[in-house]
């Protein structure tokens, strides 16, 4: 079962994720399902799995989790460019990762990380729990870059990389060097990201390929399947499938 509100976080997501009955079964129904992947959509997240306080990293492909039968999960998805000012590490660093929270902070901080892990384990609502451990963060870090949402929203739109960085006042080396450190890739990568995630949004809703590809930004329905391969590692049928069964069990949709 899969649940997600708004954070107090400006921005953020929180979101849960636990095993049920009906996932169980539908394993043991259809071991040979193409399960849901969690796809790159320019985010970072906090999480809390088995017990442990860990950070994903953005995704330049699918990601599909394995070894997490029974967990209980819960996890704080940032908005694009926000977690590497609350978090204390450029995002290219943690690119295609999940990595320990411990492991990304100083030696002084270590303790800290174990309070935290702590408080999370003993709370009633670890992801209540998991969302302070968030804001505390943000409270010690800059205020998110406006330049950085401004980015986020021109490539969003569907403009060129070329107007954007215009829009913004930086140059085409400017812009991909700060995107690096943002998001994780540059702002071409990014574009391509949100576009496929605008079109398989269209494509959920039940728009026909060709209309969800042309509303996204794509040349055509051929140039959308390349992207969902490429990005999401399924053709647009097999993820319709995985995106239905998903829905039909309660596992994780997309935000």
């Amino acid at each position: 079962m899969y649940e997600e509100r708004a954070s107090r976080l400006d921005g953020a997501t929180v979101w849960t994720r636990s095993a049920t009955p009906a996932d169980s079964a539908k394993s043991v129904r259809d071991p040979g399902a193409v399960p849901y992947p969690v796809l790159p959509d320019g985010c970072m997240d906090l999480l809390w799995i088995g017990g442990r306080l860990l950070v994903a990293g953005p995704d330049t492909h699918a990601y599909t989790p394995e070894g997490m039968s029974g967990l209980h999960c819960a996890g704080v998805r940032f908005a694009p460019g926000t977690a590497p000012a609350l978090l204390g590490v450029p995002a290219y660093e943690l690119r295609d990762r999940r990595v320990e929270l411990a492991d990304l902070w100083s030696p002084a901080k270590v303790r800290a990380v174990t309070g935290l892990t702590a408080r999370v384990a003993a709370a009633t609502d670890p992801a209540t729990a998991l969302e302070t451990v968030a804001l505390r963060c943000a409270a010690g870090a800059d205020p998110p870059d406006p330049l950085l949402r401004a980015v986020v929203t021109g490539l969003n739109a569907g403009r060129p990389v070329a107007a954007v960085a215009d829009a913004v006042g930086l140059g085409a080396r400017q812009l991909h060097r700060r995107s690096l450190d943002a998001f994780g890739y540059g702002p071409k990568t990014l574009a391509r990201v949100l576009r496929l995630q605008r079109a398989l949004e269209l494509v959920r809703r039940g728009v026909p390929y060709a209309a969800a590809a042309l509303a996204a930004g794509c040349a055509d329905q051929a140039h959308l399947a390349r992207e969902t391969r490429a990005l999401a590692g399924l053709t647009l049928r097999a993820y319709e499938r995985a995106y239905a069964a998903s829905a039909n069990c309660g596992a994780p949709q997309p935000s």
